[in-house]
């Protein structure tokens, strides 16, 4: 979503970056800048204003303009302050700590994803060891309550049976009752949207808020839609005082105004965000890791919190005994590229990486890395087991024969073999550096070469 944005804020930057020393004016035309870019990414104006004020306030000091880096001291300064626009510091846990069933009531306006966030909801608390029920409480949109009920088949959640006739606040009701009597402990209640705020619409959620008290109310929003998600979640707000904000689609390819507006025009947090269609793409909002990832810092605690959830350690210690009795083969080299799969697109686990997803931009001509991982993985699937383990074996005959079953050239065959050639070099020099040494090659840019 904020690759213009960090574009932008780049260019910005890098005229700061030009200047030994730093003025007043200097910094003025880079904060009247930073201001369009803002304005431009559908940012609220008001926020902009407050922003760029709080921004100016700290950067003209003279701890700043006296010191050696003064363009570091400004981006530092704008993390900081974008940070805490997003809700820096504030508690973005979900409060569940009360006696069960702990009812969620998500609400929100059609469109906006509000069903798939239940399953991803669900999960996700799942996977803390809860065990959540879901509840279909939305009885106007067709199929409304069979969606939900697909998503729980493949989750393998429970779903609370109700059908379109129900009064919603009765089948909130019915299910707290069933949660009580079936050891439930979490109500995740999906209630109805509608395309735009009607009365009736927040008279029958108010209803299911004073009849079940829900422990959080949370507010879900589609980051693509800009400014038009924040003045719903201003108007939501108003009528139900929610606990806090889901954006979803925030993988998508919108200018980022609802994510850096959202909080400060409700002043209620951005809790979960939504990055991407699979069930598992719902993840904790970090204001001051997003302020890192805007301005192309990178993200290394999501990616070891994502790598920690994918790797199994058994797997893991597995893999490393097959390394120190085989090597570094096709098929070690295949079983991680399969986790890397599992943490998500490599597109999004390279945007966590400072610099990493630059870099590949500014590579023209390269194909992208998703592609090209699916055309490795392919290749090394068509090989028997005897040369995945041994890849000096693959003859002329035998790479024809991988390239006919992966749906490949022979010349990407030859290409991969030069790269794993190169990368087995690479890794037996790790080994006899050590830790230290492994460190200081991974600085300079060491891993498999793509």
């Amino acid at each position: 979503m904020f690759d213009n944005l960090t574009e932008k804020f780049d260019a910005v930057f890098k005229k700061l970056r030009g200047h030994g020393r730093l003025s007043e004016e200097n910094i003025q035309e880079a904060l009247r800048e930073v201001r369009l870019v803002l304005l431009e990414a559908d940012v609220n104006f008001r926020v902009v204003k407050d922003f760029v004020e709080a921004v100016r306030a700290r950067a003209v000091g003279q701890d700043v303009l006296k010191s050696l880096t003064p363009a570091q001291q400004v981006i530092k300064i704008v993390r900081d302050e974008l940070a805490r626009l997003m809700g820096e510091g504030e508690d973005y846990d979900l409060h569940l700590s009360a006696k069960p069933p702990v009812p969620i009531m998500l609400c929100g306006l059609q469109g906006s994803g509000k069903t798939t966030t239940c399953g991803k909801l669900a999960l996700k608390l799942r996977r803390e060891k809860r065990n959540p029920l879901l509840v279909p409480a939305d009885v106007y949109r067709p199929a409304a309550i069979e969606q939900l009920k697909t998503v729980g088949r493949q989750l393998g959640v429970d779903v609370f049976d109700s059908h379109p006739g129900q009064d919603p606040v009765e089948i909130c009701q019915q299910a707290h009752r069933y949660a009580e009597l079936n050891g439930y402990d979490t109500l995740i209640l999906d209630t109805a949207g509608r395309l735009h705020i009607d009365t009736g619409l927040m008279a029958e959620l108010e209803r299911i808020k004073n009849s079940l008290a829900p422990r959080e109310i949370l507010f879900v929003a589609d980051a693509m839609t800009g400014q038009d998600a924040v003045n719903v979640a201003k108007s939501f707000n108003e009528q139900l005082d929610i606990t806090g904000v889901i954006l979803t689609k925030l993988d998508g390819d919108a200018r980022g105004g609802a994510a850096l507006s959202i909080r400060a025009v409700t002043g209620k947090p951005i809790k979960l965000v939504g990055l991407g269609e699979k069930l598992d793409a719902l993840e904790v909002f970090h204001p001051d890791r997003m302020a890192q990832r805007i301005l192309g810092m990178g993200d290394v605690l999501s990616l070891i919190e994502k790598a920690e959830a994918a790797i199994d350690k058994e797997e893991a210690a597995g893999l490393e005994q097959r390394l120190r009795k085989e090597g570094f083969t096709l098929e070690t080299f295949r079983d991680q590229l399969q986790t890397i799969k599992k943490m998500g697109s490599l597109d999004s686990i390279l945007k966590m990486i400072p610099g990493a997803g630059k870099a590949l931009k500014q590579a023209k001509g390269m194909q992208l890395p998703e592609k090209e991982l699916k055309k490795i993985e392919a290749i090394i699937n068509s090989m028997t087991p005897a040369e995945r383990r041994n890849h000096r074996i693959l003859n002329g005959s035998r790479r024809q024969r991988i390239a006919r079953g992966s749906g490949t050239a022979v010349q990407d065959i030859n290409q991969l073999l030069k790269r794993f050639t190169e990368a087995q070099k690479m890794m037996k020099k790790m080994q006899q550096m050590g830790p230290k040494g492994i460190k200081n090659l991974m600085g300079r840019g060491g891993g498999f070469p793509m």
